[in-house]
């Protein structure tokens, strides 16, 4: 298949990016637009988006889960300065977020891991293998300089 025929393919099919509108709370899943194949994923047991963003994108048989940080799902606010006990939290938010979702942590295709410290590396692997026992998913780790709040941010992508 020629790129332009799959990239033509994939936006039709939803597989392309999107940024879709805030949703009213409560509701776990949400159609993005009338008629559209996206579903936005939200649930209150994960920290609401700081921005104009969705906790999840539902398409195309894929969950598409924003970059999640340490950030408490009842205060909002970020949890102290220790890459363990964020990196915990992180996992559990997007647990939440993929059960909102119909999927889980066992049909993760891919993540992405952000640290402001890539001396957190280790640390942060530990925690983080724990909810992959047995095949973990494609990753990709960098370092960056800023985040929104905390040592780890991570984002994932899963069939739905």
């Amino acid at each position: 298949m020629k790129r332009r025929t799959f990239l033509r393919n994939a936006a039709a099919g939803g597989l392309a990016a999107a940024v879709a509108p805030a949703v009213t709370a409560g509701a776990d899943t949400k159609p993005a637009a009338s008629g559209s194949p996206l579903r936005v994923i939200e649930t209150d047991r994960a920290p609401k988006p700081v921005g104009p963003f969705s906790q999840a994108i539902k398409a195309n048989g894929f969950v598409f889960v924003a970059g999640i940080t340490a950030r408490d799902p009842k205060t909002g606010q970020v949890i102290e300065d220790d890459i363990t006990r964020q990196t915990e939290l992180v996992m559990k938010n997007i647990q939440a977020i993929l059960e909102a979702a119909g999927s889980s942590f066992d049909r993760t295709v891919k993540t992405t891991v952000f640290l402001k410290d890539m001396n957190d590396f280790d640390a942060m692997g530990k925690v983080y293998s724990r909810y992959f026992p047995a095949h973990p998913p494609a990753r990709s780790t960098v370092e960056v300089s800023r985040l929104h709040g905390g040592r780890v941010e991570i984002e994932l992508v899963a069939l739905g």
